[in-house]
């Protein structure tokens, strides 16, 4: 094989040495989006063991079946060394360049034409990754300008679903902070573990969704947590939490860590400032934020109806983390019952 680029570039230069030519000036927009590695910037070497290769999207309004047809026609099997036609698992090889209507390829990928608008449920039952995947990947063609206008529409959540999500994230650590250490008191040394480590993850989520980032999938969060900014030490207080095996550590690892995120809440300024101190759980000898308070503090910040009638449950990626529900729109657009 040649040596590694990443899939970004080689697709942007197969679009212009391979499918431009081809397109006969018909209008279009080019891109890679959606699902994968390579989308989101995070494919390697390791990455071409399995279904890599030159990728691409081609938006375009009418004659659909006909360009699809004289593409796949003319491509190459391969380019720069590498197969134009591939395939993994039990998906066989094909090349692929989808052609599509991008309003269609917007309805199949996020359940949703966002070109439409999208509204609070919209919002709430469309998983933070798929939206990543519209948003961070490759544009190299964009003729109607439709690309860039769905783009900035789903750059981020508008003001009013932010500071919700934000509360629900909140609340979220609430309802477990306590368990560290109530497990560990009746000699639950795994169980502890285990709710630390969870609490490690909401807690990479809740400083995302500060720093406006949406939270890529399993795979890449702590890549995506690790590339932000982190001046504050919460980085090295997670590591802390997640490598002690002493209690008392583990529960001062992840205090310093509940602090750090309570800073960043305070700084972001959405909501009044909230005390950022550590305090017993009640009568009980557990250290904790008491994480409710900035999810109140949010919560009192929110003023749409639809939003105020919610119990806090937070969006479909805050209630579920199966990857056959987050991956499958027609499976997360079935729970907007949650919203009802």
């Amino acid at each position: 094989m040649p040596p590694f680029v990443p899939a970004a570039e080689l697709s942007q230069a197969f679009y212009v040495e391979v499918v431009r030519p081809h397109l006969s000036g018909e209008p279009h927009g080019a891109a890679l989006l959606g699902r994968g590695s390579d989308v989101l910037g995070y494919d390697s070497e390791r990455s071409t063991d399995h279904g890599w290769g030159p990728r691409l999207l081609v938006f375009v309004d009418d004659n659909v079946a006909e360009i699809e047809a004289r593409l796949s026609a003319q491509l190459p099997e391969s380019f720069r060394g590498w197969p134009v036609r591939f395939g993994w698992d039990e998906v066989p090889a094909t090349h692929h360049v989808t052609v599509s209507p991008l309003r269609a390829w917007l309805v199949d990928y996020l359940g949703v034409d966002a070109l439409e608008g999208m509204g609070v449920v919209d919002w709430l039952l469309t998983p933070q990754q798929r939206l990543l995947g519209v948003v961070a990947g490759a544009v190299y063609a964009d003729a109607s300008g439709e690309l860039a206008r769905v783009r900035q529409t789903l750059a981020w959540y508008p003001d009013q679903i932010w500071r919700w999500l934000l509360g629900c994230q909140w609340h979220r650590l609430a309802q477990e902070e306590a368990f560290v250490a109530r497990a560990a008191e009746v000699g639950d040394a795994s169980g502890s573990a285990v709710t630390a480590a969870r609490l490690v993850r909401d807690l990479m989520r809740l400083a995302l969704l500060l720093g406006r980032r949406y939270s890529p999938y399993q795979k890449w969060l702590g890549t995506a947590f690790g590339r932000s900014q982190q001046r504050d030490g919460l980085l090295a207080h997670l590591g802390a939490t997640l490598a002690a095996t002493e209690t008392a550590r583990r529960e001062e690892a992840l205090g310093r860590a509940y602090l750090s995120v309570a800073g960043r809440h305070n700084a972001v300024g959405l909501t009044e400032p909230v005390e950022a101190s550590l305090r017993d759980y009640h009568d009980r000898p557990a250290k904790v934020l008491m994480a409710d308070r900035f999810a109140d503090a949010c919560f009192a910040t929110v003023t749409d109806p639809v939003l105020r009638a919610l119990p806090p449950v937070g969006a479909v990626d805050q209630v579920v983390d199966s990857t056959d529900v987050l991956e499958q729109p027609t499976r997360y657009r079935r729970l907007a019952a949650l919203y009802a």
